[in-house]
């Protein structure tokens, strides 16, 4: 009987800690809810019932629910503006790629003393606001830039080049903006890569393309995904880039949502653009989630 009583009591205390434990973890976490809660979670429910309200005449907005707003989606002119923001956000993550592996495996093979070098030139421009130096993009690219003058100066031009308020001049401030968003992940992948894989095939008698495209490439799959998925959801929200660098020639769905909240106060119009936009982004994670999880699987 004495055994069964201090069983009873041993697992009565289990319970309890149990218990004790399990409230420690909401007190926890009790910050962070609320955090999320209050700057992510009402202002996007405001963001969702607002998309289905009326504007009125003078801009002010109307308690009464309507699908209009969702159903002006449709019109031509907009679908051919979220198209072509697809287009140049797609353009500038593969700019992004391209520039960012070469210099994120030259990263992974540096020695451990060069290496904290390479990282802070990287980190450097994020020390400056990324609006300033969108300013400094303007000041290079203009008529009277700093390209343009010593060409002419050099007289390997006479009349100075068109360079901005182009899509040109978008895509240049867009991969600047976001590269170091594909270096940091590729260079995790690319330094997480056993590099007895590499070894192997060249004693197997594979060329250095064919060790690329075989070995280096797929295991390297899930940083490119990472990669690629930092750069391009902010290629569609950097609205000031293409406002600056693109003017009035160059209309992002970025824009279009500035533009309705703020010249044409339009917010249930511009809620529901917003909604749109937040939802391709999720379609875009859901995708990158399931093809990561498959390909972690197969490797």
């Amino acid at each position: 009987m004495d055994k069964v009583i201090t069983e009873n009591k041993t697992i009565i205390t289990k319970n309890k800690t149990k218990k004790k434990k399990s409230y420690g973890h909401v007190f926890t976490l009790s910050p962070v809810i609320i955090w999320m809660s209050l700057l992510v979670a009402l202002p996007l429910a405001i963001v969702v019932i607002m998309g289905f309200l009326t504007r009125g005449s003078y801009g002010q907005i109307e308690y009464k629910f309507t699908l209009e707003n969702y159903k002006n989606l449709i019109n031509i002119m907009y679908i051919k503006i979220l198209l072509y923001s697809l287009w140049i956000a797609f353009l500038a993550t593969l700019i992004c790629l391209v520039l960012a592996y070469p210099f994120a495996y030259f990263i992974a093979n540096s020695p451990k003393k060069y290496k904290i070098i390479l990282f802070i030139l990287i980190m450097i421009p994020f020390w400056t606001n990324s609006l300033v130096r969108t300013y400094a993009w303007i000041v290079i690219l203009r008529t009277t830039g700093i390209i343009n003058s010593y060409l002419m100066n050099f007289n390997i031009i006479k009349t100075p080049l068109k360079m901005i308020y182009t899509t040109g001049a978008v895509l240049v401030g867009l991969v600047y903006t976001l590269f170091p968003f594909m270096v940091l992940p590729l260079y995790t992948s690319i330094d997480n890569v056993d590099k007895t894989y590499i070894e192997a095939a060249s004693d197997l008698g594979a060329t250095p393309v064919k060790t690329f495209l075989n070995v280096m490439l797929p295991l390297t799959m899930p940083g490119i995904a990472a990669g690629c998925l930092l750069v391009f959801i902010p290629a569609l929200g950097l609205f000031f880039i293409p406002d600056l660098l693109g003017g009035s020639k160059v209309m992002m769905v970025s824009n279009l949502i500035q533009n309705q909240f703020l010249t044409a106060r339009n917010w249930p119009f511009g809620s529901a653009i917003s909604i749109l936009l937040i939802v391709i982004t999720i379609i875009f994670i859901i995708f990158y989630f399931r093809k990561g999880n498959k390909k972690m699987e197969v490797l």
